[in-house]
C-alpha cells in the first residue's frame, strides 16, 4: 500500500474563503451565497461558481472586502456553521457505530454536482452526484472516482432556423473548483498506465463534497503523446478505442490511485459498466499483498463489488472487439493478472469459448460482482431478462439482479421557497436521516401555505425563463422588438409546463406534436390556457433527435403559439433547477420499458410540481391516482405507430379534461383545492421515498454493509475461505455432469402431497448442492422455493440420496418440480456457480 497523501497547498489550508469555495457543498447549502454575491454579483449570477470569482477578482477587492467587518461576521456565520456540520454525528455512525464499513469506492464515468464542475451528460452523473451529496448529509463512507474532461459533453445552441449546433468549450483546470493531489513533497500525483508503445501519464485531482471527496483523473500531461492527452478529451466521444481507454483510465487507475492514497476500500460500487476494469485491477492488488493467485484474488474481492446498471437494452452495453482489446490487454493479462488474454476475454463473454464474440464490459462486472441491481423495480425486471442468457435454464425471476430505485438529493432541487417550507414543517435537518415522520408533518401544512409556496416558484422560473430566452435571442442576432418580446414572454398565473431531457426517439419528445391544432387550442384557450417550456439536448450524432427539435422550433415560430411556448437552449444544470422548482406539471414520455429510471420528474416532487408520465421507470411504482396523472397501459408497444397516437390522445385528453380544468378550479380564497390536495398528497408520499436520503440509505444497509462482511470473511487468513469456494467450485465443474435424478414419487397424504425421489451426486459432497421443490408464482408473485430433506444414502446407489418434500395440496402436483442447484453457505449463487438440473 502507497503511504497517505496531502492534498491542500498552504494558501488553500490558510484562506477560510478559498476553503467555501472548493467545498461544492455551495452547490445545494446556501448560507454563502451572499458572499460571492458581494464579492461579484453578475459574474455569480451568470456562473454560480465561487471558485471562478475568487480566480476573477482583483487582489485589491478581495482585500478590501476583507477588511470589511459586515463581511467577515458573513464569513464567520458560515466558516462556523459548515465546521458544526462537519463535527456532527450522523445517521450512518448513530445507526452502525460499529460497523466494519470504512470506505465505499463509487466509480462513475459522470457526475452531476454543479454547473461550475461540467462533467456529466444526465441522467448517470445525477445519480452519481446526487448520492455522493446524500452520503455526506447521512455521513455514509462513499468516495467518488470518475475523469476530468477537457471538454466535458458538449454545449448547445439553437440557430434561428431550429437546428441543433454542438460547441465544446474547453474546462479550464484553474477555473474549477478543484485542486491537485499532492504527495508528501509536494510534487503532483501522477500516475502510470502501460499502453501500446508508451505509459501513460495520468493526473489525479480532489474535489470536496461536503464531508465526502471525489478524485478526479485525467490524461492531458504533458509528458504524454499527443493522442494520449486526449483520452480524456470529451464525455462520451469518439470510436471504440477511445471509450475503451478512457474506461482503462476510470477503472484501473482509479482503483490504483485509491493504493496510492494508502486507501483501503471494503466496497467497490460500479455505477454502470464503463467502471468494470476495477474489478481486475482490485483483484490484482489482492494478489500484490497476498501471493494468491487470479482466481482467488477475484474470489475474495467479488464479495465487495457491487454492480448497478442503469441500461434498459441490450445492445446499449460497451462492447471491445477481440482485435481492439488484445494491444491493451493481453500483457497486462499475463504479467499483472498472470493468467492468459484468453481468461481476461472469458470473463467479458457470454460464451467463453467464442474467440470471436466481443468483450462486454457488463459481462465483466456482472462477473466480478456479489450482487447487481437495475435502477427501478419495472428495470429489475428488464435486466433480468437482458442478462438471462448468462444464466441458462434459471427461470428469468430468479437471474441474479435486484433493485434499487434512484432518488433525487433534495437540497439540491428544492427551490428556495419550497426548502423555506420544508424547513420550517419538517426541521432543517430532515434529509441527514430517516424519513419517518416526513409525510406526516407536510400533510398538515395548509392549502394557503402551498399554494403561495406554488405561485413563488412558478415566478421565480418565469422571471429566470425570460431572462435566459432574451439572451438566446441576443445571441442569434435577433431584432430589439423579438428581444422585448422574449423578456415579457409567459404570465405568472397561468398552468405552466415543462419538458426537458434528453432528445431521443425512444422518449418521443415530440408526442404533444401528434395533433399540433389540437395542442394550439389547449395551450391557447382564453379562459384557461398553458404555457410550456421546453429544453434538452440530441447527441451530436443522433439526427433523428435533432430533427426532432427542428419540429418543435418550426412550432414555435407560428405566430399563435409564440407566447405560449418557448425552448430554452442548453439544457444544464442551472436551467434544471429553475425548471424543476418552478413547473405545475412535468410531462414525460418514453416508450416503456426504456427508460431505466427517469429522475427528472422526482425534482420536481418536493417543489409541489406535480407529474404526467408514462408507466415507465420510477412512475410505475410511484404512481397512484392521488398524486399525479399516467399515460399508457402499462404493457410494452415497442415503436407502434398506433399506440404512439393513442398515448398522445391520452395526453391531451388528461390535459383538457382533468389537468387544466383542476388547475383553474379555485374556491372563493382563489385556491385550487383539488389541486392543492392532489400536490399535498404528492410531496408527502413521493419525496421522502424517491430521494437519494432514501437510495443511499437502502444501498448501505442492503448491500454496503453485507458487502463489507463478506469481503472481510474471504479475504482473512489469507484468503482461506476465497480457496474454499474455488475448491468448491472446481468439484461442481468436474462432477455436475453426472448428477441425475431417479423416478419421482407423488402420493396425497392427509391434505398434502408428498413428492420424493432420488439423486445420484456422483463424486459431490451432498452438502455442496441444494435439492429444492420448485413452482412457479401465482398471479405474477414470488416463486415457490422449498429444500427437500435428504434422507439416508440409498443400498447400492453410490453417492445416492433420497429428497422428499410435502407441501399442502391447494395446487396441482404437475406445478412442481424439483430441481438441484449449487450450495456453499458463503457463495452467491448463480453469479458463482449457474449450474441447474431439473427434473425433465
Amino acid at each position: 500500500m502507497g503511504s497517505p497523501i496531502y492534498t491542500s497547498r498552504p494558501s488553500e489550508t490558510d484562506d477560510p474563503v478559498a476553503q467555501l469555495a472548493l467545498d461544492l457543498r455551495w452547490s445545494w447549502n446556501h448560507s454563502a451565497d451572499t458572499l460571492w454575491q458581494h464579492l461579484d454579483p453578475q459574474l455569480w449570477d451568470l456562473t454560480h461558481n465561487p471558485w471562478v470569482i475568487l480566480q476573477t477578482v482583483s487582489r485589491r477587492k478581495l482585500q478590501d472586502v476583507y477588511g470589511d467587518p459586515a463581511f467577515q461576521g458573513m464569513l464567520d456565520r458560515v466558516t462556523r456553521g459548515r465546521l458544526a456540520e462537519k463535527t456532527s454525528q450522523r445517521w450512518f455512525e448513530q445507526k452502525h457505530p460499529d460497523s466494519p464499513l470504512k470506505t465505499v469506492a463509487y466509480f462513475s464515468m459522470e457526475y452531476m454536482l454543479s454547473e461550475a464542475l461540467p462533467i456529466y451528460s444526465g441522467g448517470l452523473g445525477n445519480v452519481a452526484g446526487d448520492q455522493l451529496k446524500a452520503a455526506h448529509d447521512l455521513g455514509v463512507p462513499v468516495i467518488g472516482v470518475g475523469l476530468l474532461y477537457q471538454q466535458g459533453y458538449f454545449r448547445q445552441e439553437i440557430d434561428p432556423s431550429g437546428a441543433q449546433r454542438a460547441i465544446y468549450p474547453y474546462n479550464d483546470p484553474g477555473q474549477l473548483p478543484i485542486k491537485p493531489l499532492r504527495d508528501t513533497d509536494g510534487d503532483w500525483l501522477r500516475l502510470t498506465i502501460g499502453l501500446p508503445g508508451f505509459p501513460l501519464w495520468v493526473r489525479t485531482w480532489e474535489v470536496e463534497v461536503g464531508h465526502r471527496k471525489l478524485y478526479l483523473l485525467d490524461t492531458n500531461d504533458p509528458a504524454n503523446l499527443p493522442e494520449y492527452r486526449g483520452i480524456t478529451s470529451e464525455l462520451y466521444g469518439g470510436g471504440p478505442e477511445l471509450r475503451l481507454r478512457q474506461e482503462q483510465v476510470l477503472g484501473i487507475g482509479g482503483w490504483r490511485l485509491l493504493r496510492a492514497l494508502g486507501i483501503e476500500a471494503q466496497v467497490c460500487h460500479l455505477n454502470e459498466g464503463h467502471a468494470a476494469f476495477a474489478v481486475l485491477e482490485r483483484a490484482r492488488s489482492y494478489m500484490e499483498d497476498t501471493g494468491q493467485p487470479f482466481p482467488v484474488a477475484l474470489a475474495a474481492t467479488r464479495a465487495g463489488n457491487l454492480f448497478t446498471t442503469h441500461t434498459p437494452v441490450e445492445a446499449g452495453f460497451d462492447r471491445f472487439s477481440p482485435e481492439l482489446m488484445e494491444p491493451f490487454f493481453a500483457r497486462y493479462a499475463e504479467e499483472k493478472l498472470q493468467i492468459s488474454f484468453r481468461d481476461v476475454m472469458a470473463l467479458g463473454r457470454q460464451n467463453p469459448d467464442d474467440s470471436r464474440e466481443p468483450f462486454n464490459m457488463a459481462y465483466l462486472a456482472i462477473r466480478g460482482s456479489r450482487a447487481v441491481n437495475g435502477v427501478s423495480r419495472l428495470h429489475g425486471e428488464v435486466s433480468r431478462r437482458i442478462f438471462q442468457p448468462l444464466f441458462p435454464q434459471w427461470p428469468t425471476g430468479e437471474v441474479p439482479v435486484g433493485h434499487v430505485t434512484n432518488g433525487v438529493h433534495v437540497p439540491t432541487w428544492d427551490c428556495a421557497c419550497a426548502d423555506e417550507l420544508w424547513t420550517k414543517t419538517c426541521g432543517g435537518k430532515q434529509w441527514r436521516g430517516e424519513l419517518d415522520h416526513v409525510g406526516g408533518q407536510i400533510r398538515g401544512v395548509d392549502a394557503s401555505q402551498l399554494w403561495h409556496m406554488r405561485n413563488d416558484g412558478r415566478k421565480c422560473l418565469i422571471e429566470y425563463a425570460r431572462h435566459r430566452y432574451a439572451r438566446q435571442m441576443a445571441s442569434h442576432g435577433a431584432p430589439s422588438g423579438q428581444i422585448d418580446e422574449a423578456e415579457q414572454v409567459f404570465d405568472f398565473a397561468t398552468l405552466t409546463v415543462g419538458f426537458a431531457r434528453r432528445f431521443a426517439e425512444y422518449k418521443r419528445p415530440n408526442l404533444l406534436l401528434h395533433d399540433p391544432e389540437r395542442l394550439v387550442r389547449i395551450l391557447c384557450d382564453r379562459q384557461r390556457p398553458i404555457q410550456l417550456i421546453l429544453a434538452g439536448k440530441a447527441h451530436p450524432q443522433d439526427e433523428i433527435g435533432q430533427n426532432l427539435i427542428r419540429e418543435w422550433s418550426t412550432f414555435i415560430r407560428r405566430p399563435d403559439v409564440r407566447s405560449r411556448v418557448i425552448f430554452l437552449a442548453d439544457y444544464d444544470m442551472l436551467l434544471t433547477e429553475s425548471m424543476v422548482g418552478g413547473v405545475d406539471v412535468w410531462i414525460n414520455t418514453p416508450r416503456r420499458p426504456w427508460e431505466a429510471s427517469g429522475t427528472s420528474g422526482m425534482k420536481v416532487l418536493a417543489n409541489g410540481g406535480l407529474n404526467v408520465s408514462e408507466l415507465d421507470g420510477w412512475w410505475a411504482e410511484a404512481y397512484a391516482k392521488e398524486v399525479g396523472w399516467a399515460i399508457g397501459d402499462g404493457q410494452e408497444h415497442d415503436s407502434d405507430p398506433a399506440w404512439d397516437a393513442a398515448d398522445a390522445e391520452t395526453l391531451y385528453t388528461l390535459l383538457e379534461r382533468e389537468i387544466i380544468p383542476e388547475f383553474y378550479d379555485r374556491n372563493s380564497d382563489g385556491i385550487p383545492e383539488k389541486w392543492i390536495d392532489r400536490m399535498r398528497e404528492s410531496m408527502a408520499r413521493l419525496t421522502p421515498a424517491f430521494s437519494a436520503n432514501r437510495s443511499v440509505r437502502e444501498y448501505t444497509e442492503d448491500h454496503y454493509l453485507p458487502a463489507a462482511i463478506a469481503y472481510q470473511r474471504r479475504a482473512e487468513q489469507n484468503g482461506k475461505l476465497a480457496l474454499d469456494l474455488i475448491d468448491w467450485r472446481a468439484r461442481l465443474a468436474r462432477f455436475w455432469q453426472h448428477v441425475r435424478f431417479g423416478p419421482l414419487q407423488v402420493r396425497a397424504e392427509g391434505g398434502q402431497i408428498v413428492f420424493e425421489v432420488p439423486v445420484y451426486l456422483d463424486d459431490l459432497d451432498p452438502n455442496a448442492v441444494r435439492v429444492e421443490l420448485f413452482a412457479d408464482g401465482l398471479s405474477g408473485g414470488e416463486p415457490f422455493r422449498r429444500a427437500m430433506d435428504r434422507g439416508n444414502r440409498l443400498e447400492g446407489g453410490g453417492n445416492e440420496y433420497m429428497y422428499s418434500a410435502r407441501v399442502l395440496a391447494t395446487r396441482d402436483p404437475s406445478d412442481f418440480t424439483p430441481r438441484v442447484i449449487p450450495y456453499h453457505p458463503d457463495a452467491m449463487v448463480p453469479i458463482e456457480a449457474s449450474q441447474i438440473l431439473w427434473l425433465k
